[in-house]
């Protein structure tokens, strides 16, 4: 059986100019679940950050997420196009968003803010990387009902007509997206939270989220389509696994780092500075 797209207007509600899409929806609820997730995180870590300090991050990682995914997405897709066309840069809301763009983004915004309220940076990292995954479920529902980032062409049961995308069947690789990247990520760093022995080991759960996200993402895009202005690249691989790489050695490296283990309670309130990289 094949599926036609459903018919999903990508605007939820339009009021004169103005415009509500269930793609700026979408981030709107990964980051506010985000942010709740990340308050339920810290009640049994409370000496990593306060209450506030979650719903201060809240404004810091909205602004990373959205100048680094669209900064991202100018400069790893499209730097020609937007390079003779700037002011579409601004254009936020035809599209293009850059996930390796966004992660940066917030990155840089962690840093930051960590260092301005004397948090330990690695184990706020910790967190965070827990609550990334819902908002990355959300984003790749946006994908799919913008119909955008669909799959390759194929036979399967489930194979979806997109508007975009010919008159052939293709994998719907956006829902592929939400379920490996999204649900399956986010239940795995739930189940390694809850254990004592990987919360004392500050940087494990980064980690996992870096590598966990290459892992999934890679195996997607052996059935997402690549974008049309790059297509494949070496050996048939595609810009997203090519992004994904660094991040997973960097993953790597702080699930295999010696040394991460949090000191004794006493000497660790004395060091602010633990844990720091």
């Amino acid at each position: 059986m094949i599926f036609s797209f459903p018919n999903i207007d990508p605007v939820l509600l339009q009021i004169g100019p103005l415009a509500i899409r269930w793609y700026s929806l979408a981030y709107v609820f990964g980051l506010l679940l985000g942010w709740r997730y990340m308050r339920t995180l810290i009640r049994s870590s409370s000496d990593i950050a306060r209450d506030v300090d979650i719903d201060d991050f809240l404004t810091w990682a909205t602004f990373g997420v959205i100048l680094g995914g669209r900064l991202g997405y100018v400069l790893f897709y499209k730097p020609e196009f937007y390079l003779a066309n700037p002011v579409a840069i601004l254009q936020v809301w035809k599209g293009g968003m850059s996930f390796h763009g966004g992660l940066i983004g917030v990155a840089l915004a962690t840093v930051w803010f960590t260092r301005r309220r004397s948090i330990e940076l690695i184990r706020f990292a910790d967190i965070l990387a827990c609550a990334a995954p819902i908002g990355l479920f959300f984003g790749r529902l946006a994908n799919f009902i913008n119909g955008e980032l669909f799959g390759r062409v194929s036979d399967v049961p489930w194979a979806i007509i997109f508007p975009g995308g010919g008159p052939e069947p293709r994998h719907p690789s956006q829902i592929y997206e939400a379920i490996f990247e999204g649900l399956v990520l986010f239940v795995l760093l739930r189940l390694l939270w809850r254990h004592e022995a990987i919360r004392q080991r500050p940087g494990v759960l980064t980690g996992v989220f870096l590598v966990g996200y290459m892992l999934a993402r890679s195996f997607v895009e052996m059935f997402r389509q690549p974008d049309a202005y790059i297509g494949f690249l070496v050996a048939g691989t595609t810009m997203g696994q090519w992004l994904s790489v660094p991040m997973a050695a960097f993953g790597l490296y702080l699930i295999m780092r010696p040394n991460g283990r949090i000191k004794s309670d006493k000497s660790s309130a004395n060091n602010t500075n633990a844990g720091r990289f």
